[in-house]
């Protein structure tokens, strides 16, 4: 099974809560190797870690075995019910968003102005420009500056903002997320 599969990088993450550790370096691929071996006695060997959480290169695909052994670890039975348990405790990964209050780029006018919010206190003003473009009028505690311009389709509040074409101080243009954890706690037309 290839190695970035949103099952395997979900197993990396629940081994790093579960050992209370980020795996990043040499040190921390001998202390979970020594903690596999403490849960399961059976041994695995760094470099197989290493090349599983891609610290060193190797092949694109793991093997069955080490993905039942990292389950085991976690205190599952196999590789099949720790992503079965995956199944059951995340059924709804596609929802519609619309539900969430929401204002889409579609529905405003040129000139109109929106005030948008997120964790932890920022806030930003931004003025329409028409087709799906927004300059930023006025920003607290963030990244983003006055004058900023970017693209942008739809605001929804509990989700990430993902803005597109951001002008950041006269740079070349990038991708931005805002609320990236948290999501927008507020969006409102002045």
């Amino acid at each position: 099974m290839n190695k970035n599969c949103p099952e395997i990088l979900q197993l990396r993450r629940d081994i790093e809560l579960s050992v209370q550790r980020n795996i990043n370096t040499p040190a921390d691929f001998e202390f979970l190797s020594g903690v596999i071996w403490e849960r399961t006695k059976t041994a695995i060997s760094t470099s197989t870690l290493k090349r599983l959480w891609g610290y060193i290169d190797g092949a694109d695909n793991t093997r069955q075995c080490t993905l039942e052994l990292l389950s085991k670890t976690l205190g599952y039975k196999s590789w099949k019910e720790y992503t079965e348990h995956l199944v059951e405790t995340n059924p709804n990964q596609s929802d519609f968003l619309t539900q969430n209050k929401h204002i889409c780029s579609d529905d405003l006018s040129i000139g109109d102005t929106l005030e948008m919010k997120w964790m932890p206190n920022r806030e930003c003003s931004i003025k329409y420009l028409g087709k799906y473009k927004f300059l930023i009028e006025k920003a607290i505690n963030t990244k983003l500056s006055e004058g900023d311009t970017f693209n942008c389709r739809f605001f929804i509040v509990g989700q990430p903002l993902y803005i597109d074409n951001l002008i950041h101080n006269n740079e070349m243009p990038t991708a931005y997320v805002i609320g990236k954890r948290d999501g927008l706690t507020s969006i409102e037309k002045m």
